[in-house]
């Protein structure tokens, strides 16, 4: 018996693997310090210290006029299909458009959790022209290349900027480079129309102009602010270079870092710490006449420096309800002191008040946020002491010679 044959058919199918470089996501830190400056107290700004590399690196005088900064990038933007001349549609050509509008950004304070808003917006671009075939033989084998240059672009050169964006003053070109800049001062595709046919053009080292708008650092405590704001590349996206121009990252993190170190100092003249309490008219007074005095007060002065906020409040070696008092030794009779503040000009309370002989408690109630306006820089205070009228007759009622105690006046930069 014969055995049916079975006949395998066997198809065999060519699989390709293509190996495209995949996009990804770059990360450049943005940073900024806020530390105060006594010659300059009104100057109460962070300062970006993120290092400048790109258009603000070769024009710092530009950028630092119009608060402008530059990085430049690893990203490389190529030609995917080839311009045609005279192509009818921006986004078949060579175009940009940058998220020049202000975008928030929230930066939170890496030990409170206090957030605030950073803004920023891009106010530039920039990067160097390849064209491989070079331009002169792109339009006709023209050997002079400024005049190539404005040929393939309709008579005006690569660096003069399409509106809405700007000539910056940055131009350099070879045969088959252009190195150049160009402003954006408002959002818009900026976009150029070729006038010969372009199989082959890249931008290399691209490079981006960034400014920033900070919060007001007196009113942040010390440390640590971060955030972060991506920017997405392609097509309709935040980064558009139009249909045609695929560059080899698809997003651009900006990772943000606001360090901020106050000052909070106060200094007390020599012997300042030592508070003696006497009649507003001393005690010859009461010598001479008899008149017993009615209050026993002595005003402290005292310098301020500072560009944060704080709060202020008392300890005390005898406490008597919210407040201090002196004491004497052998009686153990004691009487309550009521301590004030006056500030400099400058330092406010949380509604906006200047603050003139607060009274300061235990507790800090009332005195629980002061403010600088500027950077106050060893400006005079004065702390008021005093017992009341009442107090002063039972003292001296009690026949004692000297009441004393410590009174620990706090400020405190923990608001």
């Amino acid at each position: 018996m014969k055995g049916t044959p079975v006949v395998a058919n066997c198809v065999v199918s060519t699989v390709l693997f293509a190996c495209m470089p995949m996009a990804h996501a770059l990360t450049r830190d943005i940073t900024a310090v806020f530390r105060p400056d006594p010659s300059k107290p009104r100057d109460n700004l962070f300062i970006n210290t993120t290092p400048v590399s790109g258009y603000c690196q070769r024009y710092p005088q530009q950028c630092r006029a119009s608060g402008m900064f530059s990085i430049m990038l690893p990203i490389t933007v190529n030609l995917s299909q080839p311009i045609q001349a005279n192509h009818g549609d921006p986004r078949q050509g060579a175009m940009f458009k940058v998220p020049a509008n202000w975008r928030p950004v929230q930066v939170t304070h890496t030990g409170t959790g206090e957030t605030e808003i950073v803004e920023v917006r891009w106010s530039g671009i920039g990067a160097q022209q390849r064209l491989p075939d070079g331009v002169g033989n792109l339009v006709g084998g023209e050997s002079n290349a400024a005049v190539a240059h404005r040929m393939l672009w309709g008579g005006a050169a690569w660096d003069e900027a399409p509106l809405p964006c700007q000539y910056s003053g940055l131009g350099y070109y070879s045969n088959v480079t252009y190195d150049f800049f160009w402003k954006a001062p408002v959002e818009g595709v900026c976009a150029k129309t070729a006038h010969y046919l372009i199989p082959r053009m890249s931008y290399y080292s691209l490079d981006f102009a960034y400014e920033l708008r900070t919060p007001n650092p007196l009113k942040m405590s010390a440390g640590h602010y971060t955030g972060m704001l991506t920017y997405s590349i392609g097509p309709g996206q935040d980064f558009d270079l139009g249909d045609v121009m695929v560059a080899n990252d698809s997003a651009l993190t900006l990772n943000f870092d606001l360090q901020v170190d106050h000052v909070l100092k106060v200094e007390v003249p020599p012997g300042g710490n030592r508070v003696e309490l006497v009649p507003q008219e001393g005690w010859q007074a009461w010598l001479n006449s008899g008149r017993k005095p009615t209050r026993l007060l002595r005003d402290q002065r005292f310098h301020i420096s500072t560009s944060s906020r704080f709060k202020m409040l008392l300890e005390c070696q005898h406490p008597n309800g919210n407040t201090c008092a002196v004491s004497e030794a052998g009686s153990g009779h004691a009487v309550p002191v009521d301590v004030s503040v006056t500030l400099p000009d400058g330092l406010t309370d949380a509604s906006g008040q200047p603050v003139s002989r607060r009274r300061l408690l235990r507790d800090g109630s009332g005195t629980e946020l002061f403010q600088p306006g500027v950077y106050i820089n060893r400006r005079s205070g004065t702390l008021h002491f005093e017992v009341a009228r009442t107090s002063v007759e039972a003292m001296l009622d009690s026949g004692a010679k000297a009441y004393t105690g410590n009174v620990t006046v706090i400020w405190d930069s923990e608001v």
